[in-house]
Formats: C-alpha cells, sequence, structure tokens
C-alpha cells in the first residue's frame, strides 16, 4: 500500500545518549537525506557524512543507512541517520528533515506502514511494541518468537482449515439439489472435532502469551493476623505493607508490582476479613471483596497452628465459584511442621512467609497455574493481547454454535454463516479482517519513531 507523503522521527529514547538516531520513511527519503547529508553511501553500507541543515549549516557529524524500497522494515525508502545523543541535536535534525519535506512521524507509524505494506502481519507488529515492553527474558523470548511469525504460523494454519471446512458446508448449499447429504458425512464432523482441539491447544498457549506480556492478577485474602503483609512483603522482596498483630492493621488494598520468576504479577494485599463495626475498615473489608473479584487468582490465607475454622470454611464459600485459590497454611514454622504441597495440584501449600520456607512451592504453583512451566522455558510460547484472546473466544463461540447446528441437523446457510464468523474473528488477529479503528488503537501505543 503506497503512501504518499514521508514521515521522520527521533527513534531513540528521549534524553542524553552516546547515540541518537532518526528515522525517515516514505516516497522522498532519499531525497530528503541527501539534502541533510549531502551525498547517499551505497543501499545498506555506513556512510560517514556530516549533517547539514537546510541553510547549510553544519548539525553534527554521523553514519547514515540506507534500505531502498520495497527490502526495508516499512517497506518504502528507509534511511536511518545515526548521530550523538544529544537532545538539540537530534532536534535540530528532525527540524532539517521536516524543512526538507518529511512530516513527524505518529506515535507507531513506522510498525504501521510495514504492516500496511505487507511487511508485518497485525500480529507481528504487536509483538514489536512488546518486544520494547518485555519485563523479564521469558517475554522477549515469547515476542521474539511473535515478531518471527511463530503465533502467526499457528493463526494462519488454522484458517486455512477452516477454509477448507467452508468449502465442504458451502459445497452443501451449491449441490443442495443432489441426493448426497454432504452434512451427513462423518469426515465432516471428525474435521470439525480436530479443528476445535486444534483451536483449544491455540487458547491455551496465547493465555500463557498474554500472562507473559500483561501479567497476572493475585489477591492475597484470609482473616486478620494470618499473614498476609508479611507474604506481600516476602513476594516482593521489599518491606512494602506495615506488618503488625494487631487485628485491622491492613485497612487498604495495596498493590504491589512485580516479575516473579520472569512473569511480571500484579500482588494485592487485602485487609482481614471479619466482622467489625469500625467504619474504615468496614470500607477495607468491602475493597478486599472487589479485590477478589478483578483477580485471576486468589491466594487464601490460613494460621497452620490451627485446624479449619468455621470462619475460614464460611469465607471460602462466599469466593466465586469460578474463581481459582490456593489455599496457603502459613506460619508453618510456629507450628513445627515443615513446608509442603498439601496435594497434587497444588491447591493447598504449607509454607512460612516469615521465613521464606516453602515460598518456591508457592512461586511454582503460580506459574504452574498461569501455564508457564518447562515448556515455556524451552521457547516454545509467544506473545500475545488480550485483543487476541477475545478474538479466540469469539471464534470459539461461532465454532460451538455451528458444531450444535450440524448436531441437530440445521440448515446449512447456518452452519456455514457460522463458519464464515469463526472465520472473521480469526483473522482479526492478524489483520486480514480489520478496521481502521482497530489499527489506530493498537498503533497509538506505540513509541514514536518505531
Amino acid at each position: 500500500m503506497a503512501t504518499a507523503d514521508t514521515i521522520a522521527a527521533i527513534a531513540t529514547a528521549p534524553g542524553r545518549g552516546a547515540i541518537g538516531l532518526l528515522r525517515i520513511s516514505g516516497p522522498i527519503a532519499l531525497e530528503v537525506a541527501t539534502s541533510i547529508a549531502g551525498s547517499l553511501p551505497p543501499p545498506r553500507q555506513a556512510g560517514l557524512r556530516t549533517f547539514r541543515d537546510r541553510d547549510g549549516a553544519a548539525i553534527d557529524q554521523g553514519l547514515i543507512l540506507v534500505f531502498p524500497a520495497p527490502r526495508s522494515y516499512t517497506g518504502e525508502h528507509l534511511v536511518e541517520l545515526q548521530g550523538h545523543g544529544g537532545v538539540v541535536l537530534l532536534q535540530l535534525l528532525l527540524e532539517a528533515a521536516i524543512a526538507a519535506g518529511a512530516r513527524m512521524a505518529r506515535p507507531g507509524e513506522f510498525s504501521e506502514r510495514a504492516f500496511l505494506n505487507g511487511r508485518l502481519d497485525l500480529a507481528q507488529a504487536e509483538a514489536v511494541g512488546d518486544l520494547i515492553d518485555a519485563a523479564s527474558r521469558q517475554a522477549v523470548v515469547a515476542a521474539q518468537r511473535s515478531l518471527e511469525g511463530a503465533f502467526s504460523e499457528r493463526v494462519t494454519a488454522l484458517a486455512d482449515e477452516l477454509m477448507g471446512l467452508r468449502a465442504w458446508v458451502e459445497g452443501a448449499l451449491d449441490f443442495s439439489d443432489e441426493d448426497v447429504d454432504w452434512l451427513a458425512d462423518d469426515g465432516l464432523r471428525t474435521r470439525l472435532a480436530n479443528w476445535n482441539d486444534s483451536l483449544d491447544a491455540l487458547i491455551a498457549q496465547v493465555g500463557q502469551g498474554r500472562r507473559l506480556r500483561e501479567g497476572l492478577v493475585v489477591a492475597i485474602v484470609g482473616q486478620p493476623n494470618v499473614g498476609k503483609s508479611t507474604l506481600l512483603n516476602r513476594l516482593a522482596g521489599v518491606d512494602a505493607a506495615i506488618v503488625s498483630d494487631q487485628p485491622g492493621t491492613t485497612r487498604d488494598t495495596l498493590r504491589e508490582h512485580l516479575v516473579l520468576e520472569g512473569m511480571p504479577i500484579t500482588i494485592v494485599d487485602t485487609a482481614g476479613l471479619r466482622e467489625t463495626d469500625d467504619r474504615i475498615e468496614q470500607e477495607g473489608i468491602r475493597r478486599s471483596w472487589s479485590a477478589v473479584d478483578k483477580a485471576e487468582l486468589v491466594l487464601y490465607l490460613v494460621d497452620d497452628r490451627h485446624d479449619e475454622h468455621p470462619q475460614d470454611l464460611e469465607l471460602l464459600a462466599r469466593l466465586p465459584a469460578d474463581r481459582p485459590r490456593i489455599v496457603v497454611r502459613n506460619k508453618c514454622d510456629l507450628a513445627d511442621r515443615s513446608a509442603q504441597r498439601l496435594d497434587a495440584a497444588s491447591t493447598g501449600i504449607r509454607l512460612s512467609a516469615a521465613t521464606g520456607e516453602g515460598i518456591g512451592l508457592l512461586t511454582t504453583a503460580i506459574r504452574e497455574f498461569a501455564g508457564l512451566g518447562a515448556a515455556d522455558q524451552q521457547g516454545s510460547s509467544f506473545t500475545a493481547r488480550t485483543r487476541h484472546v477475545l478474538a479466540l473466544a469469539e471464534t470459539r463461540r461461532h465454532l460451538d454454535v455451528a458444531m450444535r447446528s450440524l448436531a441437530a441437523n440445521s440448515a446449512a446457510e447456518l452452519i456455514a454463516e457460522e463458519l464464515r464468523l469463526a472465520h472473521a474473528a480469526l483473522g482479526e488477529i492478524t489483520g486480514q479482517v480489520t478496521s481502521e479503528d482497530l489499527l489506530g488503537r493498537i498503533f497509538a501505543s506505540f513509541c514514536i519513531g518505531k
């Protein structure tokens, strides 16, 4: 997709640095660069040049690299000027480029042009931003795999197989006047079932990728004085919360953002759950339940020195039925017990937040809940975003309707339409089906110059 204008932007982070980069892309990028550098080196070969403003005054001396269309990041003529990383120097270079006919780029416009010109699909373009924002080594590896096309290949393979299924069903429409009932063929049901399994596998892996990028929200809840704040401090590695044996010390939710063995998580410490006449503490307890509603995982703490308390059973029953939880029996050191998993599924763990004994068991259980185990460490995951999760959920919804309609011997038109809608939802991930509004939201979150 050709563009009519040429854009320029500073592509290095704001502030002073050893090197600063100005990027220029578009139809007259070579002319703009020539006006600044005087002459251009051969493509993909660095050349030392003196950079000058529109009046010929020297601004800086540095390297220039030229990438002619279409073999460039954007698919257009692309030039990079590498000078010293001074704030004023880079601004003067940008002003020189604008004076020569370029305009200031919008955030993410270089990557947007790469997508529009077919150099990247939409999932790969988003992976560029994920790579920049990666908060851990695992997230870097996952984003790089998405940038290389691992995620897109899985989506494309599913889309190709779905196209074949659509052709089968629509064939039943084209030849509906014949005696052969295409929809009664067991081969169609088998292929749909296999496709359904492949979709489930991708949904699970995309959930892992989203957690690597966006993290996991974990709420710590329980009665007063069971060690919630101590556990928060232990996981965070700092004294983020006040610890006291006085009930009601924590009166508001406290959030701590951290990276737990490569996975970003938000730990929410909450007020102790109990009956109280204190209006301020009542508000804290209300916020505790609100934090539970927003959390993806609940750590419910109990004191290991005591047997099951009726109040704990009541509070556990009040947790949303669909909210995963891990029951943490804290203070095992005071109970003279060893830290351990209490069941194979890691839904119960005995530990000591005060001494740190058993914390590794808890962090492993959290990672396992998030789906980030040995496979992720081997580099098989890829980064993903909430919009990908929603697109796959929409795909799943339409597929479920199609399979139910097939089982009920519904009209082929209904099945074909649901498969078409499933195909469209899947296409939103890579950008085969998209809208201007969606593109605007995605690329607006990028850095200027990327």
